[in-house]
Parts: C-alpha cells; structure tokens; sequence
C-alpha cells in the first residue's frame, strides 16, 4: 500500500464521521444527554486524529496523479486550498471535543458551553470537509464533474438532433 492508496482509503473517515459525531452532538444537546455529547465529542476528536494522515497524504497523492491524462491542475490546486482549510478547522473541532470532555469530566458549568461550541466548530467542519472532498472526487472522478454532464448532455442532443433529421430523410425518400 503507497499514500496515495492510504489517502484514498481514509479520505471518507473525517468528512462522514465528521457529518456523525455532530448529528450526534446535536441530538445530545437537545436532549441534554451527557452520554451522547461524550461519545460524539470522543468520535469529533477521533477524526481530527484521522484527518492528520488523511491531509498528511495529499502531496504523494497529487505527485502520483498530477501528471495523468485527464488531470486539471486547477482542480488539484482547488482541492488542496479546500484541504488547508478543512484540516485547520478539523483541529479547531478536535481541540474544541477534548476541551469539552475535559470540562464535562471536571463537572463545570462551562462544559455545556463547550459541547455547544464543538458543535457549531463541527457543522463548519463538516461543510469544509464536504467540499474538500467533493473537489477531491472532481480530480479523478470525471463522471460527476459539471463538464462532464454538460458534454454528455450535449452528446446526447447532438445524436438526438442526428437522429430526428435521418429519420426526416428516410421519410423524404
């Protein structure tokens, strides 16, 4: 296994564990149970650990697919812009979910502060991450490109388009 198959695989942890630890979080909050807000903030601190290989990784990845057919270089470079900030979030999240359990630990007042704070830290998070990885899939994965739509779209007129006139002159004939 390279790091480019190792950013692959754990690049899914932080954007879906991210979207879990924070519904999670959320429900916890509204129903003021400690029990949900510990393990939520346990699962937010996980992948902030998570997200360290998974950024850690992106520059063997880009050199590995930088140069194939296919391959934008804007995109990449969209990708890594959106990563930078995904993975400063994701620490700020991370810190924010121990801070928290620290403080719940502690039995302060403050905790329910701070679960509230990881919170809000965890829906941007979420967001930033969201988008990292849509861009990321935007690299390799031209299927789901808007280009990629638009071109097939217009494939498909164009042989419609085809297909109405031929008929057209085989009637005429």
């Amino acid at each position: 296994m390279n790091t480019t198959h190792l950013h692959l695989l754990l690049n899914h942890f932080p954007i879906i564990g991210t979207l879990i630890g924070s519904g999670l979080l959320l429900w916890g909050l509204i129903k003021n149970q400690n029990n949900i807000k510990i393990i939520s903030s346990v699962i937010l601190a996980l992948m902030a650990i998570i997200a360290i290989p998974v950024y850690l990784t992106g520059e063997p990845a880009e050199e590995s697919v930088e140069k194939l057919p296919g391959v934008v270089k804007t995109m990449i470079e969209l990708h890594e812009d959106a990563a930078t900030l995904a993975i400063w979030l994701m620490g700020l999240t991370g810190v924010s979910a121990l801070l928290a359990l620290f403080l719940e630990r502690k039995k302060t007042t403050m905790a329910k502060t701070a679960f509230m704070a990881t919170f809000l830290f965890s829906a941007v998070c979420f967001a930033a991450m969201a988008r990292t990885g849509y861009y990321g899939g935007q690299i390799r994965h031209t299927e789901i490109s808007a280009g990629a739509a638009t071109v097939t779209q217009q494939n498909a007129n164009e042989k419609n388009i085809e297909g109405k006139e031929n008929k057209k002159e085989k009637d005429d004939d």
